[in-house]
């Protein structure tokens, strides 16, 4: 398919779901690039990172939420387009939520879908996932022949309801429209890989978080597992030639689109494992991976008791202070299984070749982290917090309180090592004094080298000591 860049943009109003989201946003701003007349996207947050740019260059965002049809209706009535991007579940705590999930992946397409209809709407290009077909069973240089996986052998409510989405989504190709009008919508499904670059909100912050921590214990499967991965350009690029492989008056393919009906996996075209992939991320903010693997086998047995304790914790799962799970079953296939696909169908058909390396993508994505880094207060592993907090806890318990419950053993263990309890009450004193002092020598000290984290460089440090100035100070040298 050759078309000019902006064939059926300019001129056109576009809506995106999810559109304040990471690929969301990308989306929009290209398409402000390429000359659209209007867009507009949609989207259950009010802000995002993302939104301040989108509302300067003119995208209309809309605060809605797509399994309420009024609010999909307020936002695709009159619209030319839609790239459908909004979902939930793909990772973490949200996995669990599984009722959220179908309402959202399944009811809120066929909101999306039922829009089009009523609304002469002929272009629909719905984000979907590799997850459609795969779950769990090896696929190496996978393509679109591959049958859907069995819905009820999915381990994961997210890669479910995404394959029944995405099979309404192209079921609906050719559906006449409500007005009677001879025209229908037409429909396709763009599958990507993992997806990375600046701003990738997902998977990278949880990964650096734990590496941050000092707890990713172990990879997880072989070495030569490879997976695929995307950068967000590529997938933008992806997703408006799919826009274009939806044009009914192409000449020559007059009413014969040539996505319509389709679907199509994108990705950088380099499967890789994925550890590999993140070594020059996590080296660049100087972080290690685990030396030690744990085979799949094992970690699939400790990713379901995970399920079930986050399962059984399920009317807490929004709750701030429940962390994200190590691991879940799906998660566990995602980096331990080999699968990765050809986008050659999405070459022949619509053009689609990656514009950005993925040399240049993880070099952008480098640089956005360590940028992020530097703004960020830096800290040691949980560890270390452990180690520090508990041990002033068992040392004034040991100088100060009465023998209830567990301070006996305390006290002994505390005389075991400072043999006296005038010691053990010097130490813990000046144990406070240092930290009260490193504290206050920390909150100077970053009131001119990192002001807008003096504060949490005070209560740190007041909380860890020099296990916490080190890090500041080696700031100041830089």
């Amino acid at each position: 398919m050759h078309l000019s860049e902006n064939e059926g943009i300019e001129g056109s109003t576009f809506v995106v779901t999810g559109g304040l989201g990471f690929v969301g946003a990308a989306l929009c701003l290209e398409l402000v690039r390429r000359g659209a007349r209007q867009i507009r996207a949609i989207d259950l947050r009010s802000t995002s990172p993302w939104s301040d740019d989108l509302e300067n260059k003119g995208v209309h965002c809309i605060q809605g939420d797509i399994t309420v049809k009024k609010d999909v209706e307020r936002a695709l009535r009159g619209a030319d387009c839609v790239f459908h991007l909004a979902s939930y579940g793909m990772s973490g705590k949200e996995m669990i939520q599984y009722g959220r999930v179908d309402e959202v992946n399944i009811n809120g397409t066929c909101h999306i879908l039922d829009a089009c209809i009523e609304f002469g709407i002929k272009r629909l290009v719905y984000t979907s996932t590799y997850n459609v077909v795969f779950g769990g069973k090896e696929i190496l240089n996978g393509n679109e022949a591959l049958p859907y996986f069995p819905l009820d052998d999915h381990v994961d409510s997210y890669s479910r309801s995404k394959s029944i989405a995405e099979q309404l989504v192209l079921k609906n190709n050719g559906r006449p429209f409500k007005n009677k009008s001879g025209k229908c919508l037409y429909t396709c499904a763009v599958r990507p890989a993992a997806i990375y670059g600046p701003g990738e909100d997902r998977h990278f912050p949880r990964i650096i978080s734990l590496a941050k921590l000092g707890v990713l214990p172990f990879t997880i499967g072989e070495a030569n597992v490879k997976g695929d991965w995307i950068y967000v350009d590529n997938l933008v690029h992806a997703q408006i030639l799919a826009s274009m492989g939806l044009l009914d008056d192409i000449p020559g393919r007059e009413k014969r689109p040539i996505a319509a009906g389709q679907s199509y996996f994108v990705n950088d075209g380099s499967p890789v494992n994925i550890y590999e992939f993140l070594r020059p991320l996590l080296r660049s903010l100087e972080y290690d991976l685990p030396k030690a693997s744990l085979p799949v086998p094992y970690a699939l047995f400790m990713s379901r008791i995970n399920c079930m304790i986050y399962t059984l914790l399920y009317p807490w799962l929004n709750r701030w202070w429940l962390p994200q799970p190590l691991m879940l079953p799906a998660e566990v296939y995602k980096v331990g299984v080999t699968h990765y696909f050809s986008y050659l169908k999405a070459k022949e058909e619509l053009g689609y070749v990656p514009l950005v390396s993925p040399r240049e993508g993880m070099a952008a994505t480098i640089s956005y982290w360590q940028e992020r880094k530097r703004r960020s207060l830096e800290g040691p592993t949980l560890q270390t917090w452990l180690f520090c907090i508990i041990g002033m806890f068992v040392l004034f318990c040991a100088a100060y309180l009465p023998d209830i419950g567990p301070v006996p053993i305390f006290r002994a263990i505390s005389l075991f090592f400072l043999r006296s309890m005038a010691i053990i009450r010097v130490v813990f004193l000046l144990a406070t004094a240092a930290h009260i002092g490193e504290a206050v020598y920390a909150w100077h000290l970053a009131k001119r080298v990192d002001p807008a984290n003096a504060r949490g460089w005070f209560w740190q440090t007041f909380a860890l000591g020099i296990f916490s100035l080190r890090f500041l100070l080696k700031r100041a040298k830089k």
